[in-house]
């Protein structure tokens, strides 16, 4: 259904309800499965022209130009947001994040990304476009995520090593020595996961890659440079699950991981390191490449499982677990882009060797992102544990022209703030939990103070709004009505507090529970800016 849906809006420029029931039809549903999908998913909802931009408005983004880049893009193009020129011919939709955090503004132009201050003449063919590479560096001597991207090493041959001298158990008992937890947000032990699926016929293992942090990149920067690495980790993963399957799940905002995934799942299955069909797979499994459709709360384990059944990707109370009954009811393993590309060397180095590296109850290391603000933005391999402090100043080198940092927004726009006079916290999930923060994918984006408080208050509600599925009505109201309250720029109002504890209770899924303490986090860092919010 997916897929038909794609097709049927790639070939016209129509709402939805014109063409979304025909293809239910086609399939033997309902009317409602057609649109319930179609209006759901940004992609398939957005109007299209014969030429179609996509233009981030995400934090990172946001941060580099204020926001002002967005008007400057309908100028030149002469379309706004939303819509379609007159003649048919340019549509403009607006994305939160497209994985350029490092060099934003940032649009896709179809397939072509494009960046920078100038971004409007750009994409107004007044200069040339213009897409630098994402800057990595590793800082911890012995890479684990960049081991083949700084290092050269081929993940693959950690794979046919262990396929024909491994058991499955050895590679989960691995797992669980190295204390690998998810990187994905939540932080689940891996071995655990795995463990709940093992054994069990049918069972499925998803790579989760649609990373959709705003100020995330980790995730794309592994799919682009290093596909390997990300599908060996996904076969190891198979295999200790006993999972003949496995799926790739990657976002619409990345075309070129896309098509190196693909690319390289062709030469894996040609060199007989995949399997050619579900029918053929055995300790070799077989690999699949899926497109997201453009929707934030999807990447949640749960509403991403709907997304690949062709529903509306909203979250799914828990339990029954996906361990037990996900995909099509099978048993699924989800885990992100970034937790997999760690299998390879945990496999090749020992479990009890990874776990030496990091802090004793997170260990391992971690992708860290720095934003455009900092004057050397980039990718990052860092150990857990290392100072926040030291990442932004040592690494980073603090913000551009020597600005002073306000504040600190890191795992994402539900993560949370840290004030840049209070950055002397480890980078792990619990220390950051303590300042109402999360480390979610880690990504960092810095405020200088040519950001106003408040439109940033304003634009994390409407990110929230934007992306809540509806599917609970803690979230769904919870979020429109922050929204309203941030507009105002006064105070929230006594009924605030109230509205954030039933949001960060009784929410569905993370998305809705975290943004209350999101918010919290926002107004402690800026303080008597935004009285009222840190409740």
């Amino acid at each position: 259904m997916p897929a038909a849906l794609e097709r049927a809006r790639s070939g016209t420029g129509e709402e939805p309800g014109t063409w979304a029931p025909q293809v239910a039809e086609a399939a033997g549903l309902p009317a409602a499965a057609g649109l319930g999908p179609a209006t759901f998913f940004a992609d398939l909802a957005a109007p299209r022209g014969e030429r179609h931009v996509r233009v981030c408005t995400a934090t990172a983004c946001f941060a580099a130009r204020g926001g002002r880049h967005l008007a400057e893009v309908e100028r030149a193009l002469g379309v706004t947001a939303g819509a379609v020129d007159e003649a048919g011919a340019t549509s403009l939709q607006t994305v939160h994040c497209l994985g350029y955090c490092y060099a934003g503004p940032a649009a896709l132009d179809g397939t072509l990304p494009l960046t920078g201050p100038d971004l409007a003449d750009q994409l107004g063919g007044r200069t040339e476009p213009r897409t630098p590479g994402i800057p990595v560096a590793d800082t911890t001597g012995a890479p684990v995520l960049l081991a083949g991207i700084v290092g050269g090493q081929d993940a693959w041959e950690v794979w046919r090593a262990a396929v024909t001298g491994l058991r499955p158990d050895d590679v989960q008992k691995e797992t669980a020595a190295s204390g690998l937890r998810g990187r994905g947000g939540a932080g689940f032990p891996v071995a655990a996961k795995w463990a709940a699926a093992a054994g069990k016929p049918g069972a499925v293992v998803v790579a989760n890659g649609d990373e959709g942090d705003p100020g995330s990149y980790a995730d794309r920067l592994l799919m682009e440079e290093d596909p390997e690495r990300v599908l060996t980790g996904l076969a190891l993963a198979c295999f200790a699950c006993g999972a003949g399957r496995g799926i790739v799940l990657v976002r619409s905002e990345y075309p070129r991981a896309m098509a190196q995934l693909r690319w390289a799942v062709a030469r894996a299955t040609e060199a007989g390191d995949l399997a050619p069909s579900v029918g053929a797979a055995g300790p070799r499994p077989f690999v699949e490449i899926v497109e997201g459709a453009g929707s934030y709360v999807s990447g949640e384990e749960t509403a991403l499982i709907a997304r690949l059944e062709g529903a509306r990707g909203c979250a799914r109370p828990r339990p029954p677990y996906p361990t037990d009954h996900g995909l099509w009811d099978a048993p699924t393993v989800v885990n992100n882009v970034e937790t997999l590309a760690a299998i390879p060397w945990i496999v090749a180095h020992g479990g009890a060797s990874y776990a030496r590296r990091g802090v004793p109850d997170e260990t391992g290391t971690k992708l860290v992102c720095l934003s455009e603000r900092f004057a050397r933005p980039g990718a990052y391999e860092v150990e857990l544990g290392t100072p926040v402090g030291e990442i932004v100043t040592r690494f980073g080198g603090g913000l551009k022209e020597g600005r002073e940092l306000v504040a600190l927004q890191i795992g994402g726009p539900l993560g949370g703030f840290l004030a840049g006079t209070a950055l002397d916290v480890p980078l792990t999930t619990a220390a950051l939990a303590e300042h109402d923060a999360a480390l979610g994918h880690a990504g960092m984006v810095a405020f200088d103070a040519g950001t106003d408080p408040y439109e940033l208050l304003r634009h994390i509600w409407e990110f929230a709004a934007d992306e809540s599925c509806g599917a609970c009505s803690p979230c769904r109201v919870g979020t429109r009505r922050g929204l309203e309250l941030a507009q105002d720029r006064g105070g929230p109002g006594e009924t605030y507090e109230r509205m954030a504890r039933l949001m960060g209770e009784a929410s569905l899924c993370a998305f809705g529970r975290r943004v209350p303490a999101a918010v919290r986090s926002l107004a402690r860092a800026y303080g008597p800016a935004l009285e009222g919010w840190d409740r």
